[in-house]
């Protein structure tokens, strides 16, 4: 099993930054990429971005692209999403999730352990 804790949500105003943060600890070694999704009142859960552990390959939805960028410390077994330019469209759940295959997949059903979420605010 993998734990995974997020932190670093919270309110900020339009264009403003913020930077989360995801803990994993358990079988961390069995986990090849690391996600962030988020989920906002009535809708789907979204992916957002990803980051294969070993190699440092990253992938980005396409509203996101340019202003978040998906970065990891492996030997903290951390995971960090920061943002910039934030806005209120980006108000959502954040959630980390992790997988245990080797290719980088969109879609929540791709991904094995999930985080309770952080919770993002971004006024206008």
């Amino acid at each position: 099993q993998v734990q995974l804790v997020e932190s670093g949500g919270g309110l900020v105003q339009a264009g403003g930054s913020l930077r989360l943060s995801c803990a994993a600890s358990g079988r961390t070694y069995s986990v090849y990429v690391m996600g962030w999704f988020r989920q906002a009142p009535g809708k789907e859960r979204e992916f957002v971005a990803a980051i294969k552990r070993n190699s440092g390959n990253t992938y980005y939805a396409d509203s996101v692209k340019g202003r978040f960028t998906i970065s990891r410390d492996n030997a903290k077994n951390t995971v960090y999403l920061q943002m910039n330019s934030l806005e209120p469209e980006d108000t959502a759940v954040y959630y980390c999730a992790a997988d245990r295959s080797q290719r980088i997949g969109v879609s929540r059903h791709d991904y094995d352990y999930w985080g309770q979420g952080t919770q993002v605010t971004v006024s206008s």
